[in-house]
C-alpha cells in the first residue's frame, strides 16, 4: 500500500465515495452536504492522499496542520500537531485490515516531520467502530468536543520517543 497525493483528476472518485451511506454516516456528512474537495485541495495546511494497492485507489487520507489551517476547525493551535481524516471508499475494501495500514502510513508521514509531536483524530462520538479502531491502534482519548454540529471524541497519539507527551492546548 502507498499514499499518493490526490489530484483534481481524482474528484469523480472522491465524490462517488462521498455518497456511500457508510461514509456519510462515519463522517457526519448530511445528504445535502458535500465534502468540498475542490476547496480542501486549495487550503493551506491540508494534504489529501489516496491509498492505493497495486495502483488501485481504495481510500482517502487527509492530513491537516491545524496551526496553518485558515478555517481554524481545531481552533488556535500551536505548531507541532497534525490531524487526520481517513476512510475506505468502496464497501468491498472495508473490514480487511486496510484501514489500519492506511492509518499507520499516515502517522508515519506525520512523524516524518521532526517538529510534529502529536497526531489528532476526531471521529463522531456515535461511531463506536472507529473509536474502538483508533484505541486499538494506540490513540488515547482526550475527551468529547463539539465541532460545528457534530459531537466528536478527540483522540491523540504522541510521538513514540517523547516521554509524557505534550499538553493539549
Amino acid at each position: 500500500m502507498l499514499l499518493r497525493p490526490a489530484t483534481l483528476d481524482d474528484l469523480p472518485l472522491l465524490k462517488r465515495w462521498d455518497v456511500d451511506p457508510d461514509v456519510r454516516a462515519a463522517t457526519g456528512i448530511d445528504d445535502d452536504d458535500d465534502w468540498g474537495w475542490e476547496d480542501s485541495f486549495a487550503l493551506d495546511g491540508y494534504d489529501t492522499f489516496l491509498a492505493e494497492v497495486d495502483g488501485r485507489p481504495l481510500g482517502v487520507v487527509q492530513i491537516l496542520d491545524p496551526h496553518r489551517d485558515a478555517t481554524k476547525y481545531w481552533g488556535a493551535m500551536p505548531p507541532g500537531f497534525r490531524a487526520l481524516d481517513l476512510w475506505i471508499g468502496a464497501p468491498e475494501d472495508r473490514g480487511r485490515g486496510l484501514g489500519a495500514k492506511m492509518l499507520r502510513l499516515a502517522v508515519e508521514r506525520c512523524f516524518a516531520d521532526p517538529t510534529v509531536h502529536t497526531v489528532l483524530l476526531d471521529p463522531l462520538e456515535s461511531n463506536d467502530r472507529a473509536c474502538r479502531f483508533y484505541e486499538r491502534e494506540g490513540f488515547r482519548i482526550v475527551g468529547p468536543r463539539r465541532f460545528g454540529e457534530d459531537d466528536c471524541l478527540v483522540y491523540r497519539l504522541d510521538r513514540p520517543t517523547q516521554s509524557g507527551g505534550v499538553e493539549w492546548p
